[in-house]
């Protein structure tokens, strides 16, 4: 017998309102992790558009629970128990730990930037990186959601859309790169398939003019691509090192393939 979390003499309407709140503590926390940075309060109310006394309610009770913390200006941003959440999460996860591994390995041995990717929602962003000791490092900073378009990673993750699935997926805006430059669809989705048929993508000049991005897939138990390991170089790098560090990615993908 499945167990109920609604209170047997709840008012009517009540579980409407507590839904209603989480989804506001989401809201909330969200747009706290796409701003990267302390906000004021005003500044959520607009961005969640919940009543000025809701966000208010919300940040003094996270704030006691420690999942939020307030500071001298008053601008609003996560607490230590998230931190806590995050470290107790990345020793839990059995595929973060192992990638956390790989990614050392990798940028060790090779001496250069490697990441490990995952769509969230219609973006891309970097979970995990590691920085070899070459003073020219070009990499996305962790967290921060980018448009698909913009990344190698973005071509191997959606292999297994349709070309009709992807153009509904991506934001028309997500096409057009920080200079200005537009990334033709046709291009993109021909892009897709040939990242699908060799089994790694390769970018250059995109969002960085002078990056070159190297990535391939890292596939689950149903041999669906969920999360990528890449290389970011110098565009100048040669053909043979740029093979050689593909080479490197896909035995160290097959190590984390199925978890």
């Amino acid at each position: 017998m499945s167990e109920s979390f609604t209170t047997p003499n709840a008012p009517a309407g009540s579980s409407g309102k507590r839904a209603r709140g989480v989804d506001r503590v989401i809201d909330l926390c969200t747009q706290l992790h796409r701003h990267k940075a302390p906000m004021t309060p005003r500044e959520l109310v607009e961005a969640t558009g919940a009543p000025r006394s809701s966000v208010y309610e919300l940040v003094s009770i996270l704030s006691e629970a420690g999942w939020l913390e307030v500071d001298r200006d008053g601008r609003i941003f996560f607490g230590r128990a998230m931190h806590l959440f995050g470290l107790d999460y990345a020793r839990h996860n059995d595929l973060i730990s192992r990638a956390r591994s790989v990614l050392r390995q990798l940028a060790a041995e090779f001496n250069e930037t490697s990441q490990f990717c995952m769509l969230e929602g219609n973006k891309y962003t970097v979970v995990l990186d590691d920085n070899g000791t070459r003073p020219f490092r070009i990499s996305a900073d962790t967290g921060v959601r980018i448009p698909i378009p913009w990344t190698a990673s973005g071509r191997v993750l959606l292999g297994d859309m349709t070309l009709e699935a992807i153009a509904d997926f991506i934001p028309a805006e997500d096409f057009v790169l920080p200079d200005g430059r537009e990334i033709h669809r046709e291009d993109f989705f021909a892009e897709i398939e040939k990242a699908r048929d060799q089994g790694h993508a390769i970018t250059e000049g995109l969002a960085d003019s002078f990056a070159c991005c190297l990535a391939v897939p890292v596939f689950d138990q149903g041999g669906h691509a969920h999360a990528t390991l890449c290389f970011t170089i110098g565009r100048d790098a040669p053909e043979t090192r740029r093979d050689e560090l593909l080479d490197a990615l896909k035995q160290a993908a097959r190590t984390l393939y199925g978890h």
